[in-house]
């Protein structure tokens, strides 16, 4: 009698749609494999990552190297994304990512937005990007292989992982201007977002993007992923809802102490 092989995919649901894209939008880095040009080798290279504002990751790589030069002959490739922790490194939580790498022209305004977002999260790039060996390209998410742990396997297919519709241009005309005055005036409400909503600890955390699911902190070399109660519908409402999230965290905070 023949055993049925018990699948080991489990049933996309939300949670695993929302660790995937804490997994996408946590990253600094990640490895990228491509195909090597007249060999079809594959050939992977750590990159440094960010996110446009929809989700899909942002890699600013130079043409001089061997895996940018492979993206431009074939744009198929995958990025793994996840860090490894304490313990077991197969432990913890990664995805991987198959998309067609898009190489974004200077000059134009997706890639002013692509660069302004990635150099907000990776700032030290400043020293590079404008160099004419320098290019950013947009990675498009076709579908992915959710890892959460042992036993935690999950398929993913673009619409899981991207957000559309016309809130993303909108939350990008005012995105520098919102994430400015949060990081000039509003310093103390980011580290209750941080310590609350992402239990993170440590100070000195600055916002380096808003999208429509919630935002980008960092700290030093700490990231913090932080949701919204609830997507955005519109980006008139980003402000109502910080708000709100910043009076909750510090109700929160004053019960504890006071416990």
């Amino acid at each position: 009698m023949t055993e049925t092989r018990k699948d080991v995919i489990r049933e996309t649901d939300a949670e695993a749609v929302r660790l995937a894209k804490t997994l996408i939008r946590s990253a600094r880095f990640g490895a990228v494999a491509v195909i090597e040009p007249g060999t079809g080798a594959p050939l992977a290279s750590r990159v440094g990552v960010a996110t446009d504002i929809d989700g899909a990751p942002l890699i600013l790589v130079s043409m001089l190297s061997a895996h940018t030069g492979a993206l431009v002959a074939d744009p198929r490739c995958s990025l793994l994304l996840g860090e490894p922790g304490k313990g077991d490194p197969l432990a913890h939580p990664r995805i991987s990512l198959i998309c067609r790498a898009l190489r974004l022209e200077r000059g134009s305004a997706v890639h002013a937005r692509a660069e302004r977002r990635y150099l907000n999260r990776n700032p030290k790039a400043k020293l590079y990007a404008g160099l004419g060996d320098f290019s950013i390209f947009r990675l498009e998410p076709e579908r992915a292989s959710l890892n959460g742990g042992f036993g935690k396997a999950y398929l993913l297919d673009r619409a899981d992982l991207i957000t559309g519709g016309p809130i993303v241009e909108e939350l990008a005309v005012g995105e520098q201007s919102a994430l400015d005055h949060m990081n000039a005036d509003h310093g103390d409400a980011l580290c209750v977002y941080a310590r609350h909503f992402g239990r993170a600890e440590g100070d000195g955390w600055i916002v380096t993007g808003f999208d429509a699911d919630g935002m980008d902190l960092v700290s030093a070399d700490a990231t913090c992923r932080v949701f919204f109660p609830r997507p955005l519908g519109a980006a008139r409402e980003l402000r109502s809802v910080l708000v709100e999230m910043a009076k909750t965290g510090r109700a929160a905070a004053s019960h504890s102490s006071e416990s």
